[in-house]
Order: structure tokens, then C-alpha cells, then sequence
């Protein structure tokens, strides 16, 4: 998160912010030689969690080495130069999506600091939801900010922990801290793991060999070749000391776990696993739940490339409708943001994504979405489809409604900018002038990740974006919302 109202650039489709975007992804590793570039290469199959900056900070026992830069992370660390400014056997890692006022090196991560106890260096997914009242109450005190992220709050809270131990210190500053989390931090000591109580953010623990590594995702640990031992528990802090040893500690006692729920839908990679389940199948079994609850009469099922591609195998597999890549999506095409005009941007969107005119051509179609969050990206497809000819364009999406603003790590406009917060369903279709449309339903999604429904009274999912039911506080937005004062972002992470 960042400290102020910040805009983010967007994937090719998306000129108009009309996708929700995961912030960040993090990776570490210690036990092993060359651990920077076990690093990097575990950075690079996190790369669609965060694709405009990258940093990652080692430790060789005696020092702590940086490096970071704006850019994938093939732009930063393919050479061997880079990589040499990393020795150590312990190493951390981020990626990130930067932001026009936040972006700049001082908010990349792995964030690091000098403490009483030594370095420490911190990398964080997630978003504090009472980051701009602790920081407030710190700068009260002369903390004094050198970014504009909410992970810093934590890097003061620790240091201005009156226990005497580091871990204690850190447990301390925990437990002042509202929202999401998952951590991987650096000391002199060793490597910290932790997620927050509720589980919100993922975050996964694997081995290779006598090294220890820790991910936001599963496929991480395929591309580096290590074995997934298990994911960090809500609540939990895995402490790996140089020499193997590793400590599991729960601070903050049994907690109902919440994670969240479009990790499923978008966020994660189709070849990952979480909580236990196949990312791609859950999203072919939702595609599934929508065909059951939300049939249409048409003669084709198109995904909305990439992120639509399981649901629609899924929808065509339960309807018997076939599919078929009616959209075409070119794969050599520089990235939409760096045109220099609006104009070019929206031409180089159309280059990226071409209607398949010869098959879409005067028929009826069922298009398939992740989601649908201003409407202006779903109007533009339904918009391609017919201008190639398609005599009918029903539009189905593999969540439900986004009625509201995440402040959990997810990148969302404001709630006055969702569409589904506007208008019912039928005012939706009308508006990206579709045939018609549907989304799962919020019981159908939670049959596809394996439960029998939501559980109203104690939600199994963090799914607040789609039912206003945060399992948190919302310090700083409340405090915004009572004092018009607080330039809190929806959703603005780092």
C-alpha cells in the first residue's frame, strides 16, 4: 500500500484500471549457494503478481546486499554482474506494481533498515488497514518515513518495541497491525515467515535440499525444483536460523482462517496450488457452476483471453457448447502503458486482441470472464465480438458481482467506480450492451472451491469484494470516511 491516492497502470485489455490486480509477490530462500538466483528465478513465475518493479536483498553473514530497479525482473537480474552484487546463502525477494506517485526505488522492496538487533530487511504482500493511524502515532513520536509504504509502519513498530528480543519485538508490532499480510524477513539471525491471522494473503513453505524456501505461490517452488512441504498457517511464524533449524510459533493462538477467495478466480497462477486444490480445476469447476446455474442458447463458448480460458473449458464441458478461441491475443506486442497518447494505447490494445472473425462470424456467443469491475473493458469486447459479426452476445462471469473495494492487497477503484455498486444485473447488461449476462453466484463459487455453500455465519473465504463482509477493522477508513481528511487509496498496495 502506498500512503497516497495513487493510479496504476494496467494488462494489455485494461487501459481503463477495469481489472482487479493482486500487488505483490514475494519469495525467500536460505540455506543454499547462489541464493539470490534461486531467488530470481522464483521471482520470475511470481511475475504476473507484480510486473513493474522488483528488488531482492541477500545476507552472506556479515553484510546485507540490495538491488532494485522499475521493470520486470528479467530487466534487472538476467546477468551475471547483477546477480554478483548478491553473494550470500540467504536471500529475499518482491515483486510489485508501482505506482505513478509511489513508484521510484524508495518503495521497492525487500525494504531495510538498521535496528538495535542488527539488519533487517522485509518483504510484504498484503495491505495494513490502520497503516495511516500507526504512522501518525509513529511520526508523533520522530519516526521519521523514508517511503510511502505501509510495510515501514511494521520496520518502526519493531524498532520501537521495548522487548528484548527481536522475535519478541517482532510478535509485538504484529499485533498492533490490521488487514493482510504475509511476511518474509531477513535477519542476522535468519529467515522470518508469517502470515496474518486470518490468512488472507498465501504464502507457501518448500524445501530443496538442505534449504528452506518460502513463496506466495506453489509454482514457484516447480520452477526453482523444490519439493512443496506444506502452506504457513494463518496465524503462524516459521522462524529457519542459518543452520537449519526451524521454529514454528503461533502468537496469536487458533484463528478461523479467511484467505482469500479470488486467489482462485484470478490472482494465482492456473498451475498453482491452494489450500490443498488445483487452481485451473477450481476455475474450470466454477465455468462448470455457471453453465448449471446460468445456461444460454448460443453456439459458441469464447473465453476473454487469458484469465477467461478455464472457466470457459468449464462452461463448455458442463453445456456442450464448444469451444473455441473466438478472441486471439498476439504475445509479441510491447506493453500498452508506454504509448505515448491515448490514442496509441487503445490501437495497441486492438493489436494485442483481434476478434477471430472467420469463426465469430454470424454466431451466437457466450463470452466468459473473470469479473467485471468498471464495465468499460467488458463493453469494448462485446463491442469486438459484434463488429466481427456475431449475431448474439451473452456474457457470463466467473465471479460474482464486485459490489466493493478491497483493502486487503487488491488493487480495486473506489466503490463508486464498480459498476455492480451502480446498477443491478439487467442495468449491467444493458450498459456493456450485451444479450445478456450473469455471474456465478456467491454459493455456486464456494461449491467450487470444494465447500457445500458459504457459511454466512463464519465465511470460509475472505470474500468482502463481493459481499461487503470484511473480517477486519478498517481503521483508516473509517478515520477517512469521519474526518474527510485521510487520502487513504482503495486498494492501493505496494
Amino acid at each position: 500500500m502506498t500512503f497516497t491516492d495513487l493510479t496504476h497502470d494496467h494488462a494489455p485489455w485494461d487501459v481503463d484500471g477495469d481489472k482487479l490486480r493482486e500487488e505483490c509477490g514475494i519469495f525467500g530462500v536460505i540455506g543454499t549457494r547462489d541464493a539470490a538466483a534461486m531467488v530470481a528465478l522464483g521471482l520470475h513465475a511470481l511475475q504476473h503478481r507484480g510486473q513493474e518493479a522488483v528488488g531482492i536483498t541477500s545476507f552472506d553473514g556479515q553484510e546485507f546486499y540490495s538491488r532494485r530497479g522499475i521493470g520486470h525482473v528479467a530487466q534487472n537480474f538476467s546477468s551475471e554482474q547483477a546477480l554478483a552484487e548478491l553473494p550470500g546463502s540467504t536471500a529475499a525477494g518482491h515483486v510489485r506494481y508501482s505506482t505513478t506517485g509511489g513508484s521510484g526505488l524508495r518503495n521497492v522492496q525487500p525494504l531495510f533498515a538498521d535496528l538495535a538487533t542488527g539488519g533487517f530487511a522485509i518483504a510484504h504482500n498484503g495491505n495494513i488497514s490502520n497503516a495511516m493511524y500507526l504512522k501518525r502515532d509513529l511520526v508523533r513520536k520522530g519516526a521519521i518515513f523514508q517511503s510511502t509504504s505501509d510495510t515501514e509502519v511494521i520496520i518502526h513498530l519493531v524498532a520501537t518495541s521495548r522487548y528484548p528480543t527481536l522475535l519478541d519485538r517482532f510478535v509485538d508490532a504484529l499485533r498492533l497491525v490490521e488487514g493482510a499480510y504475509s511476511l518474509i524477513c531477513m535477519t542476522p539471525a535468519g529467515m522470518i515467515a508469517c502470515r496474518d491471522p486470518l490468512g488472507i494473503r498465501p504464502l507457501v513453505m518448500g524445501k530443496i535440499g538442505d534449504a528452506v524456501v518460502f513463496a506466495s505461490e506453489t509454482v514457484a517452488l516447480d520452477v526453482v525444483g523444490a519439493d512443496f512441504v506444506r502452506e504457513v498457517d494463518p496465524g503462524e511464524l516459521i522462524r529457519v536460523a542459518h543452520d537449519g533449524a526451524i521454529e514454528s510459533h503461533r502468537p496469536f493462538g487458533n484463528t478461523s482462517a479467511r484467505p482469500c477467495i479470488f486467489e482462485h478466480v484470478y490472482f494465482s497462477r492456473p498451475d498453482s496450488l491452494m489450500g490443498g486444490r488445483s487452481v485451473y480445476q477450481v476455475r474450470k469447476a466454477i465455468g462448470a457452476q455457471l453453465a448449471i446455474e446460468s445456461p444460454a442458447d448460443a453456439d459458441l463458448v469464447i473465453p476473454v483471453p487469458d484469465s477467461g480460458v478455464p472457466a470457459a473449458l468449464g462452461y463448455a464441458q458442463q453445456s456442450g457448447i464448444p469451444f473455441e478461441l473466438g478472441i486471439i491475443r498476439s504475445h509479441y506486442v510491447g506493453r500498452t502503458f508506454i504509448q505515448p497518447s491515448d490514442g496509441a494505447r487503445h490501437a495497441d490494445v486492438k493489436r494485442k486482441h483481434n476478434a477471430n472473425r472467420a469463426l465469430v462470424e454470424g454466431k451466437r456467443i457466450v463470452l466468459i470472464d473473470d469479473s467485471i469491475v468498471r464495465g468499460t473493458t467488458s463493453m469494448k469486447i462485446v463491442q469486438m465480438m459484434r463488429d466481427a459479426g456475431a449475431s448474439e452476445v451473452h456474457m457470463r462471469v466467473a465471479s460474482p458481482p464486485t459490489e466493493h473495494s478491497c483493502f486487503y492487497g487488491v488493487d480495486t477503484p473506489e466503490r463508486s467506480k464498480l459498476l455492480a455498486a451502480r446498477m443491478n444485473v439487467p442495468a449491467m447488461a444493458d450498459f456493456i450492451q450485451a444479450d445478456s449476462l450473469a455471474f456465478v453466484s456467491i454459493d455456486g463459487l464456494y461449491r467450487a472451491v470444494g465447500e457445500a455453500q458459504r457459511n454466512n455465519g463464519c465465511p470460509q473465504y475472505c470474500d468482502a469484494c463481493f459481499t461487503g463482509d470484511y473480517p477486519t477493522r478498517l481503521t483508516d477508513v473509517g478515520d477517512r470516511d469521519a474526518t474527510d481528511q485521510l487520502p487513504l487509496p482503495v486498494g492501493k498496495v505496494a
